[in-house]
């Protein structure tokens, strides 16, 4: 389907729209949800000029069409499903940029994978506010993306990783816009709205160290096959706080806590959904080998159907 052109009043909404287009014949789950986004920010933004209109019915269009072609699709109509699939997805990108980061392959390629993070990690909003990793991995993304790609426009070579304390300052105020759209962009970007458009991965430089030697792979590839996703470092600070997870004896004693079932608990509704919600986190965390968060999250909802409470 052919959309009208945004219109610069609508400037702020262009991020999630190009998103979008990127993934109508990858994954249209995101591509749903990111016009969805667009759509909600849009109406908010708009002044009803006959552009804007023309523009935002296009969405709505678009929208109902998908979700009546999509209706066996949990991630377009079941909530809980949508939100888990994106907060993978952002994941997934995000690990790739910073294991490119940190070995100090910079290109092209990282930028545009740091910066889709950043904007999936808006999307996120649609389901409410963000966890506190989630708020992290949004600015720390924006961050980086803008970071590298001025430094590569400029000649100069990133700093790769974390910055120290004393650097920070900027990336500690970035990216913090409730809404996320207004913050999004890297600064002294021509496109204004997005890195570089349809680039091809550039070849990383190897690292000094043989291991590096193997190619890593490009962020397309690890889109399409998640088992590329590269390990994320073990021994250095984990943006967000994931942290590997090695299983010793002392702390499997701690973990699993026997929980007593209260007899003829009634179990709300909402308590439903948000067991639902920890059951879905726990899938999400095994996709990255993350066992603790898994175990962690299984127990939160095995706790909240058998007494009531957290």
């Amino acid at each position: 389907m052919e959309f009208p052109p945004c219109p610069a009043s609508l400037k702020s909404i262009q991020h999630f729209l190009k998103l979008a287009q990127e993934h109508d014949s990858r994954d249209v789950v995101i591509a749903y949800w990111a016009r969805l986004y667009a759509l909600q920010v849009g109406l908010k933004a708009s002044s009803q000029t006959a552009e804007e209109t023309k523009l935002l019915l296009a969405i709505m269009d678009w929208l109902e069409q998908l979700k009546k072609q999509q209706v066996d699709n949990e991630a377009i109509t079941n909530d809980i499903a949508a939100q888990a699939h994106i907060e993978n997805y952002a994941l997934k990108l995000f690990l790739y940029a910073d294991k490119q980061d940190r070995e100090e392959n910079f290109g092209k390629n990282v930028v545009k994978a740091y910066y889709s993070s950043g904007v999936l990690y808006d999307i996120l909003l649609t389901f409410g506010e963000l966890s506190e990793e989630a708020l992290h991995n949004r600015k720390y993304a924006k961050y980086k993306a803008a970071y590298i790609h001025n430094c590569l426009k400029n000649g100069e070579t990133p700093i790769p990783g974390p910055f120290p304390d004393d650097e920070s300052a900027g990336f500690e105020g970035d990216g913090s816009n409730a809404n996320g759209a207004a913050s999004v962009t890297p600064p002294d970007n021509p496109a204004g709205d997005s890195p570089p458009e349809n680039v091809q991965p550039e070849e990383p430089t190897p690292p000094s160290t043989p291991a590096a030697h193997i190619t890593p792979p490009t962020a397309e590839e690890v889109l399409n096959n998640p088992n590329k996703l590269p390990s994320p470092p073990v021994d250095e600070e984990k943006p967000g706080g994931f942290v590997p997870y090695v299983p010793n004896a002392q702390q499997n004693a701690g973990m699993y806590n026997p929980i007593v079932p209260i007899v003829g608990v009634q179990i709300t509704p909402d308590q439903m959904i948000k067991a639902q919600k920890y059951c879905k986190y726990a899938g999400s965390a095994l996709n990255y080998d993350d066992v603790k968060s898994a175990i962690e999250n299984l127990q939160k909802a095995l706790k909240l159907l058998s007494t009531g409470s957290e």
